[in-house]
């Protein structure tokens, strides 16, 4: 091991090759050599993990793809505990697939046609555990709404198909895995999506008693979080039993060294670099370079590694803080979680950031690191307003002002611009997405729903903080904090 060893200026150049440009699957299967599985996923990836919790850029969509193939299946075997035999079929994803379930406008009419929830949410399941023991009057239903309208006039024969389908399972010690991700496309109101949500939570607890069949359902925290989705009996034992797709610090730099080891044209430098600097010795399984264990393990190795990409300061000095520590410290939301979409970013963006910087002999310079940050900060702020078109209104009056700062300052600004009422008129005179909850409660009730969404936070001190992830992109100040990014 050298500690005096640094990487290259050139590491840039790798970097930018290794991390995507995009990091949003949009359906599309992850590359296996990208297929990085945290510790902290591991449970909830398990069959017997039917709620599966995580903020957009979790890895949600990433695992309900990637379970979808056999090849990722392997690749995650062993952890997971999954047969080579296990069966994976979709129940619900972003991706359009009108003969496997029904889109958007397709459920919007199923619902105002009065069908419940539930039994739309268990005809897809029948759809896909019945096979070819789905008998010819339902397979005679050509469109949805027959199929859903079938299923109800038919619960005995319906409950039949489904014990036996499960008992051939368990004779054969298969499990079948129907997975549900993209909720947030199955509507555009609260009302709709909270009945369909909960819909689906009870068709996951009727599961539940099943020995074989499985429902893996990926939603965001804020999915869940209304007293409206938990109306039903027992639901107690679904929401307490859900898994997050949380990524400890460790686990963030082990998906980038995941990134980095298996780069096609890179990737062998920076393993024998590897080697150089901490002493990993890389071991190739199956074309694919996986991240030794006890590199993810060992943050202090972890932290040599990246400062011998970065330096060890985020300035001239100590007091300026550590790269290792300071960059996941400035993605986290209010709820402290990272999004693995914005660290990549923020690494890639940094590595352009190719101003010539002679006296500087690491790969990163803090500065790069910063404009990264800034940049993942814009990345973020067009993901949540795409979700929530709303959140602009708030906070474009708020451009200039710093943080944390009292909510008087905050509320101040809006009753001046009149931003509350004229977001009212908006919500009543058009279709707003998925529009602020507590609307009505005013100022106070606009901010809670901002808490839930992990944008703000109140200090002990009861003054309202927004994280650097959203604070940058959206142009608000901090003193002494990373500068905000300029808009436009």
């Amino acid at each position: 091991m050298n500690s005096n060893y640094t990487f290259p200026p050139e590491l840039r150049n790798l970097i930018i090759a290794a991390l995507p440009e995009d990091t949003s699957l949009h359906g599309k299967l992850p590359e296996l050599r990208h297929t990085y599985l945290p510790a902290a996923h591991v449970k909830a990836l398990r069959p017997e993990s039917m709620l599966v919790v995580g903020i957009r850029g979790s890895g949600k969509s990433f695992w309900w793809a990637a379970l979808q193939n056999s090849e990722h299946r392997r690749t995650i075997r062993k952890q997971v505990g999954f047969d080579e035999k296990t069966r994976v079929s979709t129940g619900f994803g972003e991706k359009s697939a009108p003969d496997d379930y029904p889109g958007k406008d397709t459920i919007s009419s199923l619902v105002q046609a009065g069908l419940d929830s539930r039994r739309i949410w268990q005809t897809i399941v029948l759809q896909k555990i019945g096979g070819k023991s789905l008998p010819k009057e339902f397979n005679r239903q050509k469109t949805w709404s027959d199929k859903v309208r079938w299923l109800q006039a038919n619960p005995e024969l319906v409950e039949r198909l489904l014990f036996d389908a499960d008992q051939e399972l368990e004779s054969n010690r298969i499990f079948h895995l129907v997975l549900f991700d993209a909720l947030d496309r199955t509507a555009d109101d609260w009302k709709t999506m909270n009945n369909l949500v909960r819909g689906l939570l009870q068709t996951t607890l009727d599961f539940r008693s099943y020995s074989r069949i499985r429902l893996k359902v990926f939603v965001r925290p804020d999915q869940i979080e209304d007293p409206e989705v938990a109306v039903f009996p027992d639901s107690s034992k679904v929401l307490s039993q859900k898994t997050e797709l949380y990524w400890p610090r460790n686990e963030l730099y082990g998906l980038l060294w995941q990134y980095l080891a298996n780069e096609s044209d890179g990737g062998r430098s920076f393993r024998a670099g590897c080697e150089k600097f901490v002493a990993v010795k890389w071991q190739q399984v199956e074309g694919i370079w996986p991240v030794p264990v006890k590199f993810c393990d060992d943050e202090e190795m972890q932290r040599r590694l990246f400062h011998g990409i970065t330096g060890p300061w985020m300035g001239r000095d100590r007091r300026r803080g550590f790269p290792y520590t300071w960059l996941p410290n400035h993605l986290g939301d209010a709820r402290r979680q990272v999004s693995p979409r914005s660290f990549l970013a923020a690494l890639r963006h940094a590595a352009l950031d190719n101003k010539p910087r002679p006296d500087y002999e690491y790969a990163l310079h803090y500065e790069s690191i910063k404009r990264g940050v800034q940049e993942a900060s814009k990345i973020r702020v067009k993901e949540i307003i795409e979700d929530y078109p709303w959140v602009q209104n708030l906070f474009e009056p708020l451009s200039g002002i710093s943080v944390p700062c009292l909510f008087d300052e905050i509320r101040r600004i809006w009753e001046s611009k009149n931003v509350l009422k004229e977001l009212e008129q908006i919500i009543k005179t058009a279709t707003v997405r998925l529009p602020p909850v507590h609307i009505a409660k005013g100022s106070e009730g606009v901010v809670e729903d901002l808490e839930s969404l992990g944008l703000v936070e109140r200090l002990s001190d009861e003054r309202i903080n927004l994280p650097d992830v959203y604070r940058v992109g959206f142009g608000i100040g901090r003193r002494g904090g990373v500068k905000p990014a300029a808009r436009g």
